[in-house]
């Protein structure tokens, strides 16, 4: 690699150009623009999430602190706090939503083999939503609560490497089992959801497109038991059951058979009632499966710790979307860079890493190789890992 370019320039250079380039055109992003393009955009934010910048007003000091460097960083327009508030607000955010799955394409063939716990060759999914609070009087267009505004961000876990594949950003009131009715179900493949998702009719679709799904039941769970299954009670499986749904519009919304399992959980002591409409696999093993959905939750703690999607650059719809779009992109790539440089180090120190190295012209691969591993990990005891 060039060492007279930049760490941020050989970041970029793991962008494919011309994919980016497929997005801006789609959506007419760069139209009547002289100056500021998309890519600009899209630097100017990258770099933000990278250095964890607070504000428009932040991003734009910095940069023209550094305004020597900008060309040689790939900016060409002049960097300016209303200019970028201006492309937030009107260029499409798809522009950056499409760009995101090309990366997240990317980084699921590259961590495809990558175990997550289970020895399973079904691809597996965790399903769930969280919260990102706004004020509404600032965010007019992100109804809630009575007095208080907030998004969701719906995302799709693909457990494997956790590289989030489908992410649907709402405002606070749609429910999370909505996000159902939007997904494109991978035949053979496995969805972990909370107990929150289960609804029969929706449920049902996930079993006729040759999925299956693992869950939990409700304390008001009626259902008929057909016949039990032998289990090993040493394993904390205490019961498997072959059942069917009682109750009018249940079983017409679900008329085959489920597979109900109770777990007995040691380190929490409590039992979990599991419900899955697969039949093959071992009870042990749907609950383990379970258990491998608080990965998603990791993901969530994991980018509201490091990256800059709580306090936003802009109030319009547009603008948190692409906000969130383009952080996405940056995880996903920092991810793509570990896997392909074959970095040892979690995504934090990374991360942690390129924050400050930035404008050094330095390899990248030098810079990330070379460093003193004991000192890293001493402060990070407490940090939530992935990529680890």
């Amino acid at each position: 690699m060039n060492t007279g370019t930049t760490i941020f320039s050989q970041l970029m250079d793991f962008i494919p150009s011309y994919e980016f380039r497929k997005c801006v055109e789609r959506y007419g992003g760069n139209y009547k623009v002289k100056s500021f393009s998309c890519w600009d955009q899209y630097l100017c934010m990258a770099f933000a999430q990278l250095t964890f910048r607070e504000s428009l007003r932040d991003i734009e000091t910095c940069l023209r602190v550094t305004k020597h460097k900008l060309y040689h960083m790939g900016i060409r327009g002049k960097v300016a706090r209303n200019t970028l508030a201006h492309a937030n607000e009107t260029r499409d955010w798809r522009i950056y939503a499409d760009f995101a799955q090309v990366l997240i394409q990317t980084a699921r063939a590259l961590y495809s083999n990558d175990d997550f716990g289970l020895e399973l060759k079904q691809t597996t999914f965790a399903l769930d939503a969280t919260t990102i609070d706004l004020c509404l009087s600032l965010f007019l267009w992100a109804k809630f609560r009575k007095g208080k505004g907030a998004v969701k961000m719906h995302t799709l876990l693909d457990l494997r490497g956790n590289i989030p594949t489908v992410i649907k950003i709402t405002n606070g009131k749609v429910h999370d089992v909505n996000i159902l009715d939007e997904l494109i179900m991978e035949a053979g493949a496995i969805y972990i959801m909370d107990r929150g998702y289960l609804d029969f009719a929706r449920l049902y679709r996930v079993n006729q497109s040759l999925a299956f799904f693992v869950t939990r039941t409700k304390s008001n769970f009626n259902f008929k038991r057909l016949y039990s299954q032998r289990v090993d009670k040493t394993t904390g499986v205490q019961s498997d059951q072959i059942i069917v749904v009682k109750g009018f519009y249940a079983r017409k919304d679900y008329p085959q058979h489920l597979r109900r399992i109770r777990f007995f959980d040691t380190e929490n002591n409590r039992g979990i009632i599991f419900l899955s409409n697969n039949f093959t696999l071992p009870a042990l093993t749907i609950a383990q499966l379970y258990k491998c959905r608080w990965q998603i939750e990791l993901f969530f703690k994991w980018i509201k710790q490091h990256l800059r999607i709580k306090a936003f650059y802009g109030t319009t719809d547009n603008a948190v979307k692409t906000q969130i779009w383009i952080a996405i992109s940056v995880y996903v790539l920092v991810a793509i860079i570990k896997k392909q440089l074959k970095l040892e180090h979690s995504l934090y120190t990374i991360l942690q890493i390129l924050s400050v190295t930035l404008f050094e012209k330095i390899p990248i691969s030098q810079i990330l190789t070379n460093i003193d591993w004991e000192e890293q990990v001493c402060g990070m005891h407490n940090q939530l890992n992935l990529f680890t």
